[in-house]
């Protein structure tokens, strides 16, 4: 997509889960501890993308040198710990491969963290971007509609924007 001239905010204002994943190549010749993990998590995205009633929003992926970090929105914690324990879906054979097969040895590294943000705590701005983040998630509205100033858009009074 193109970009997006002006000052934009992400039009979402409901309550949002900010899910970082990301793994981490410990031991670079240790191709068949670490292949596993790095493979496991496309499968996951397409069946997530898949099923708009999973709760996931949307993601980006950002590749590291020896591994890579995924920026996650999703509509809950519930829906998010739904996918994670539901031994019929890709997640959890996943998590139960990693600890069997990858973690002993510490060839590849996982790391989560969970963000529960309650309505009305977000301020996003975009000038001149394609949509990226909670923006591309959300759609964009032009700054005014949620307020000139990143403090007005959390709410708040005063500068900043």
């Amino acid at each position: 997509m193109g970009v997006v001239e002006g000052r934009q905010t992400a039009a979402y204002d409901g309550e949002i889960v900010v899910f970082l994943i990301g793994m981490r190549i410990n031991s670079l010749r240790a191709v068949r501890a670490w292949l596993p993990v790095v493979r496991a998590m496309g499968p996951m995205l397409r069946e997530l993308s898949k099923d708009p009633s999973s709760g996931l929003l949307g993601f980006r992926t950002m590749p590291t040198w020896r591994g890579v970090t995924l920026i996650q929105y999703w509509e809950s914690v519930e829906k998010l710990q739904a996918f994670a324990n539901d031994s019929g879906r890709t997640h959890r054979p996943a998590w139960v491969d990693y600890f069997r097969q990858s973690f002993k040895g510490g060839a590849a590294g996982i790391w989560h963290e969970t963000y529960v943000v309650p309505a009305g705590n977000t301020e996003t701005i975009y000038g001149n971007m394609p949509l990226t983040g909670l923006g591309k998630v959300a759609g964009v509205v032009p700054v005014g509609k949620r307020g000139e100033t990143a403090a007005e858009r959390l709410g708040g009074e005063g500068a900043g924007g």
